[in-house]
């Protein structure tokens, strides 16, 4: 009886694996392996072809000491995730708390609102480059109703970066999704007893629907961290012919590796760029999950 249920645990276990197995595969294979690849390829001038000679810490050693465009991407990427992740971050809750009511059409509202956020990405940023045209955009031509001169958005080096977290607002239909159904969750009878001890709606939000809803803030600001160093597709279709200008301010960090990879090959340098970038956001990470203790409440938690 005993050696029929080992023969049956062991038969379950294979049967475990091989379902398991394609899976496996496909982890080693396509990432695993190139983590590892890259991470030694990263320490040799790999250039995609032919050469692939061990070069040491010369990469690594460049990009910090001799390639000023690497500081000046890593700068366009800082820049655009220290004010894009609050500010969509914040624009989402507002939106989300604006959504949040019992009226009639709601609902059409909130399908309107997070339309954008399931629009193709290439059409979008063609649009976007239609309506910050400076001599017959439509955003320039509404600023010109209050008589103000708008600016020359893509074109001018100091409002490029601004003009691409403008248009990140316009999409943050998927956030307000995530928002609107932790709002939704919150229990009714917080509300009502904050009510009884004379709570106005400004008091409830931020004492009540805020902390409550922290969890999905956490999450989403980690996530929009990590996405924000990882832009790309808007600097290269929306820059000229994706070289990043003018005046290199669209050359995110993303968009150099990319360059120095497909169009220098020099893959190794490139290689040597993204763990550069792994490790970025691996501390930044680690720092936001220390963090988050100290703001981050979960319901029926005691501290």
């Amino acid at each position: 009886m005993g050696k029929k249920r080992l023969t049956m645990r062991r038969k379950e276990s294979i049967y475990g694996y091989i379902f398991v197995l394609p899976w496996i595969i496909g982890f080693l294979a396509f990432t695993a392996g190139p983590l590892v690849f890259s991470f030694v390829a990263s320490f040799t001038n790999y250039n995609i072809t032919s050469q692939m000679d061990f070069v040491g810490a010369e990469n690594y050693q460049g990009l910090f000491t001799e390639d000023s465009l690497f500081w000046t991407s890593l700068w366009n990427t800082l820049y655009f995730v220290i004010f894009s992740v609050p500010l969509t971050t914040i624009g989402a809750i507002f939106l989300s708390a604006l959504l949040n009511q019992d009226i009639p059409g709601m609902r059409i509202f909130r399908t309107l609102y997070y339309l954008p956020a399931v629009l193709s990405g290439v059409g979008v940023y063609m649009l976007w480059m239609q309506l910050l045209d400076p001599g017959t955009g439509m955003v320039n031509l509404v600023l010109s109703w209050f008589g103000i001169d708008g600016p020359n958005w893509l074109f001018d080096p100091d409002w490029t970066k601004p003009s691409i977290i403008f248009m990140k607002l316009w999409s943050v239909g998927g956030s307000m999704l995530l928002y609107l159904a932790s709002m939704q969750g919150v229990s009714k009878s917080l509300y009502e007893a904050a009510e009884i001890d004379g709570a106005n709606t400004w008091k409830k939000f931020f004492h009540i629907t805020i902390p409550m809803i922290t969890p999905v803030i956490f999450f989403d600001v980690v996530t929009s961290l990590i996405g924000g160093f990882q832009i790309f597709q808007e600097a290269y279709v929306m820059s000229n012919n994706g070289e990043g200008g003018p005046a290199n301010s669209l050359l995110f960090y993303n968009l150099y590796m990319w360059k120095q990879a497909f169009t220098n090959f020099n893959m190794g340098y490139a290689m040597a760029m993204s763990w550069i970038l792994f490790v970025i956001v691996f501390i930044l990470t680690i720092f936001n999950l220390k963090l988050a203790p100290r703001w981050v409440h979960y319901e029926g938690e005691e501290k």
